[in-house]
């Protein structure tokens, strides 16, 4: 019983081949061609759509966990890049690059 229950969850988590699905239902069902393919059929979907739920509950789960974090999201920082763009235009100066560090190369500062 225990290993049937392994197989069915295993099931849920891997996708399930059509050979798999067969043996599967042959396993539950025992009965005639007819109703073992029907029945791997529906383990395939089965199968399929719970993949699928899981990987929505996993994926709402980590955007929960990030925004619990703090971590903006890509269409966070892609609405402030705009923004950023927008106001940099509207101030008439042009984009800003980044400063070399103080002491990372270039001119030497006088000591005296």
């Amino acid at each position: 019983m225990f290993e049937d229950v392994k197989r069915y969850v295993e099931a849920v988590l891997d996708k399930l081949s059509p050979a798999r699905a067969q043996a599967m239902a042959r396993a539950m069902a025992g009965g005639s061609r007819e109703k073992v393919n029907e029945l791997a059929k529906d383990l395939m979907e089965w199968s399929q759509r719970n993949r699928e739920r899981l990987t929505e509950l996993v994926r709402r789960e980590v955007r929960a966990q990030l925004k619990a974090l703090g971590v903006a999201s890509k269409e966070e920082l892609e609405s402030l890049k705009r923004r950023v763009r927008e106001l940099e235009k509207g101030s008439g100066k042009a984009p800003r690059r980044t400063a070399p560090r103080a002491g990372a190369g270039g001119g030497t500062k006088a000591s005296g």
